[in-house]
């Protein structure tokens, strides 16, 4: 589909057809009118509208020119050959190489990482790229990051965020790597499998809202509402009185065999050997080796992952007068080494 409307002057017939081509298409593929992410610049498909407010949008905010995919409109995604499939390093191994040969991995195991599986190690040798030429202090990536935090820090909207991009990439030498926008910044940052789900907690830590409680309203244990009571005691129906933040383990730990040395890091306790008869890792500790003995199946396979849970509270606001607390769990990983 002819695309170069999105260039245009938004006054022109060609991005009035442009237009009208596009809301047809997305109509067409996603079988609804009124459910449809808008794609305009402020918007940057994060919000669904009709047909009639995305059409308003486009023409007023402008579409961003940087969606260049139209996969959230029924655009099937493009398989990218992105040279960065074969970085290499100076010892002459790939620096983000799969190795689903050596540790037996099938296909069902890289489907958390979408449907293109080198959309990881694409997004990281892209993000090595100097922020513009000859720049030896960051890199695209490690930019993004940067902005991103302050963005989250000071509260920025999106709108802000995107021109603030913009306004970089001008301040910045030509042949910049800064995002034009607030959805490709967001779409390299998905990509790297930094996602989360927030779900709603009994304030007694009985039951998670999930599964066969998923559309409760009262805890079947203790009985107490699962929406918050503000200051005239009056429920306030769908603000959660509890939540908990939950950073799905299991792809993080795919991710970790995606790197060649990551990997050789992974099983590094079997292969090493304790030379003063001292207890330099959890490797040489008797609760090792009770599992290893309890469990011995388990225990000869070196790449098995050997966890540590931590939990403890603070107060995020450092503020005495604050009754509001968190508690991160952590899992630390034994396999690795010092």
């Amino acid at each position: 589909m002819d695309k170069s409307w999105m260039h245009s002057d938004r006054r022109s017939k060609a991005y009035e057809f442009g237009v009208e081509a596009f809301l047809n298409f997305a109509v067409e593929n996603l079988l609804t009118t009124t459910h449809i992410r808008c794609p305009c610049v402020k918007c940057v498909n994060l919000k669904l509208f009709g047909v009639g407010i995305i059409r308003d949008h486009v023409y007023f905010n402008g579409i961003d020119q940087s969606y260049k995919n139209w996969t959230f409109h029924g655009e099937p995604w493009e398989a990218t050959t992105n040279a960065s499939r074969n970085i290499k390093e100076d010892d002459g191994h790939s620096r983000y190489s799969f190795v689903s040969e050596e540790i037996d991995m099938d296909d069902n195991d890289f489907g958390d990482f979408g449907s293109d599986p080198y959309e990881f190690a694409n997004v990281i040798g892209d993000g090595d790229q100097p922020v513009y030429p000859g720049c030896r202090k960051y890199t695209k990536l490690s930019a993004l990051v940067k902005l991103y935090n302050l963005k989250a820090k000071h509260g920025m909207s999106d709108v802000c965020f995107t021109e603030l991009l913009i306004l970089q990439g001008d301040l910045l030498l030509e042949g910049n790597t800064i995002p034009t926008s607030m959805y490709e910044a967001k779409k390299t940052l998905c990509a790297l499998g930094l996602s989360y789900e927030k779900m709603h907690a009994c304030p007694n830590d009985c039951i998670l809202y999930r599964k066969e409680y998923e559309d409760s309203t009262n805890c079947p244990t203790c009985g107490i509402s699962r929406w918050k009571e503000g200051k005239d005691s009056i429920l306030k129906e769908g603000v959660p009185a509890k939540v908990v933040w939950y950073f799905p383990p299991i792809p993080r730990f795919k991710r970790m065999f995606q790197s060649h040395e990551t990997t050789k890091s992974l099983t590094w306790h079997a292969a090493r050997k304790s030379i003063d008869g001292q207890m330099s890792h959890p490797a040489d500790s008797p609760s090792w080796k009770l599992l290893d003995d309890k469990w011995p199946e388990f225990g000869n396979e070196p790449r098995n992952l050997r966890l540590a849970l931590s939990s403890d509270g603070f107060n995020p606001h450092s503020s005495l007068s604050s009754r509001y607390s968190c508690w991160p769990v952590i899992l630390v990983t034994y396999n690795l080494p010092p």
